[in-house]
């Protein structure tokens, strides 16, 4: 499977889970996620995913500090309806990645392990998204913010054509270099693109 070489230089984000260790499914529960394999469940690469991806690394860096974090374990909250703008698409992401459900999950083992109603929408926060520990409630708020990084001219010259079915197969490849290429210059500038409070 071909990709772009950048997906590889984007940090990945490693978590701890219990049922996966208690049905043996990875040793310790210890499961690693790439950005390469949110592309794969997402079934495409842009600013939106990416950002989705990094809110969640980001954000779980600063709430679990030196510790791993326990997927199954973080309850996740957004401003949003599920079905405005892109929430819908961020909160599939950080479900992949946090295990957090709002009621389709695993419905857990004698009580253990559930994750549903773990993720709320049309909360009362003013950020993207809100992480919070179960074990000591403690919270993060992320923003994510790519306006620092808009499409160039020619990109969006070129997704006309392409929607139009006008493009040739050159101006097909050139589109999505494009596209990638924007993505690739919001994963190397975390920095201005997340806030974490």
């Amino acid at each position: 499977m071909k990709y772009p070489e950048f997906f590889n230089n984007i940090e990945t984000i490693t978590l701890q889970d219990d049922l996966a260790n208690f049905l043996g499914a990875v040793e310790d529960g210890i499961i690693e996620f790439s950005y390469l394999d949110i592309v794969k469940t997402a079934g495409h690469s842009c600013p939106t995913i990416l950002g989705a991806y990094l809110m969640t690394l980001e954000g779980l860096k600063v709430l679990y500090k030196d510790e791993l974090p326990k997927r199954g374990e973080i309850k996740v909250e957004f401003k949003e309806n599920v079905k405005e703008g892109v929430a819908g698409a961020i909160s599939n992401v950080i479900t992949n990645i946090t295990g957090a459900t709002k009621d389709t999950g695993f419905k857990g083992i004698m009580g253990l392990f559930s994750r549903n109603n773990l993720m709320s929408f049309e909360s009362d926060i003013t950020s993207n998204v809100k992480f919070t520990r179960k074990d000591t409630n403690k919270s993060v708020e992320v923003i994510y913010n790519p306006s620092e990084f808009p499409p160039k001219k020619e990109m969006q010259e070129l997704m006309q054509k392409c929607i139009t079915k006008k493009a040739s197969e050159n101006e097909k490849l050139e589109f999505g270099k494009l596209w990638q290429s924007r993505v690739e210059e919001i994963s190397k500038n975390i920095d201005k693109v997340i806030t974490v409070i």
